[in-house]
């Protein structure tokens, strides 16, 4: 009777769906008390929250680490990290272009709504030499206190070649290294545990207080959104992972199911990296490879953020009665794509991102007032199709690999 029980026990992936859909509901029956949902809700999903961003900051460092001292070859760690980063950049100006397209499709179908009395305070942006000083740590302890995940990820990398640098010696380090990985694996596999009901309680909210806005003047801009992750997702991410991968795209989207429908609800990149690794392996990545790709990625591949910042440019220029011009489009694309490398992979970074856009083509940033009320439902879109990017790039990085590999074999078997 008890391994009955186990056997019918639902997976993490079906107990989202259920959470997806039980949200949806209450937050629309809801609608009428939103309070309710903001003060009484909201609050079990914001400790859900706290306990995630709480573990990714010793995840990425320790996962990082680990992926750098497996491979044990700098020259092999140079290959990698070179076409990952190479691959991130491509796609992402990819996905701004698209999103600046379909917008100008849609444009004479965007509402004109009222732009007196908007306000919104930008956050102070860094700029030029201040922000390439500012991905440098000065101190060990702050970067994870502060979630600064560029400053992690250097620590990780200086680290990690230290470790490769010292051979034999470090030995040890390696296993220590490899035991806290786990213990921080560990440790966001328990918190993962009570993700149903951190979905349920974070989207509640949001359906509560922004369903009539979704359903009102803002639904076109919305869906313009919507219909650039889908199409970005099945047709470059199919096409590379066919091509580059030599994956069956079909076979991809069902494994990553699970890490889709969690990055949905959660809006989180770096939430949902243990899932997403897992779903990686399924698909035949080793970890080493997912360890390095999958942190690197929710730190600097924002794809679906790139198209957040087309589609909301040009709405915003729209309702301001502004028409971009070429130059001012192509300086979205390159402002956007570099941007992406300082977006931390959390909830409502998109925000910060797009007043930086908008500010570098000269359109007023009291705009993103207009699309901030149901920015959590942006959110959810571009988290999703961000980190199905990132895996898109393991599946890529190990077929790449996996070819070298061959091709070094049949070299050394030649020499033999």
């Amino acid at each position: 009777m008890e391994t009955t029980t186990t056997k019918k026990k639902l997976s993490l992936a079906t107990q989202i769906c259920i959470a997806l859909v039980l949200a949806v509901i209450a937050g629309l029956l809801l609608q009428k008390a939103p309070d309710v949902a903001t003060g009484y809700v909201k609050p079990f999903g914001t400790i859900f929250l706290n306990l995630v961003k709480f573990i990714v900051g010793p995840i990425v460092l320790f996962s990082i680490m680990a992926g750098i001292v497996s491979m044990k070859d700098l020259r092999k760690l140079g290959a990698i990290g070179g076409s990952t980063l190479v691959y991130y950049f491509f796609t992402t100006a990819i996905a701004i272009s698209v999103g600046l397209v379909i917008a100008s499709l849609f444009k004479g179908a965007f509402p004109t709504l009222s732009t007196v009395s908007l306000t919104y305070t930008p956050p102070a942006s860094k700029v030029g030499l201040e922000t390439l000083v500012n991905i440098f740590p000065s101190n060990f302890i702050v970067p994870l206190s502060s979630a600064n995940m560029l400053q992690i990820i250097v620590m990780a990398l200086l680290i990690g070649f230290s470790v490769i640098l010292l051979g034999e010696k470090a030995a040890n380090v390696i296993t220590t290294i490899n035991d806290w990985n786990e213990i921080f694996m560990k440790c966001m596999d328990m918190i993962l545990r009570i993700s149903p009901i951190g979905v349920f309680c974070l989207l509640t909210p949001v359906i509560a207080v922004n369903g009539p806005a979704v359903i009102g003047s803002l639904a076109k801009v919305l869906l313009c959104a919507y219909i650039c992750y889908i199409l970005h997702a099945v047709v470059v991410y199919s096409f590379c992972v066919a091509t580059l991968g030599n994956t069956n795209p079909v076979k991809f989207f069902k494994e990553m199911w699970p890490a889709i429908a969690f990055a949905f609800s959660s809006a989180s990149s770096v939430g949902t990296l243990p899932i997403n690794m897992e779903c990686t392996r399924k698909l035949g990545v080793s970890k080493e490879v997912s360890s390095f790709v999958l942190p690197l990625g929710a730190t600097i591949n924002m794809d679906g953020t790139a198209i957040y910042q087309g589609v909301c440019a040009i709405f915003i220029a729209a309702c301001y009665g502004i028409d971009l011009t070429f130059a001012q489009m192509v300086t979205i694309v390159l402002t956007a794509t570099i941007a992406s490398v300082g977006t931390a992979g959390v909830p409502g970074s998109g925000m910060i991102m797009l007043a930086m856009v908008l500010t570098s083509v000269g359109l007023p940033v009291d705009g993103i007032a207009l699309v901030a009320g149901v920015d959590r439902i942006f959110d959810m879109g571009r988290t999703t199709l961000n980190i199905t990017g990132d895996a898109s790039c393991t599946v890529i990085i190990a077929n790449m690999l996996k070819k070298r590999d061959a091709k070094l074999a049949l070299k050394n078997q030649a020499v033999s």
